[in-house]
């Protein structure tokens, strides 16, 4: 599968922003989905991930209640809704993939993901 992501920018802080990674390829309703972001100088780090039904969601503490992550499989699309952006959300952001397995987890180290987008840099300037 490759994906590809897009929507990033540069923002205002309290501003919001929606990113989008488009799958093609293969059928994305066949992975579980994730969203990664790595600032400059720092390790790349879960942000929200997604089953491939999309009934289990799980975002990191630090975005809670200001992003969303979704999906539409007949779009073969993910999505992070990201609001009310702070300047520390500043990163490049990555969309992963990885085929699902018979029970979801959680996935939240970028080793457990096969499949890794280009990135959409996202600039939150105060």
């Amino acid at each position: 599968v490759q994906l590809e992501e897009s929507g990033g920018g540069m923002v205002q802080a309290g501003d919001s922003l929606r990113l989008s990674c488009v799958a093609s390829g293969s059928t994305l309703s066949n992975y579980d989905m994730g969203w990664f972001r790595q600032a400059p100088g720092k390790d790349r780090t879960l942000v929200a991930a997604i089953s491939r039904s999309g009934d289990n969601t799980y975002h990191v503490d630090s975005v809670k209640g200001r992003f969303t992550i979704s999906r539409d499989n007949g779009k073969n699309t993910v999505y992070l809704q990201m609001n009310s952006l702070k300047p520390e959300d500043t990163a490049v952001y990555y969309c992963a993939a990885v085929n699902s397995g018979r029970y979801y987890y959680t996935r939240r180290m970028t080793y457990e993901y096969s499949y890794w987008g280009q990135g959409t840099q996202v600039t939150v300037s105060s």
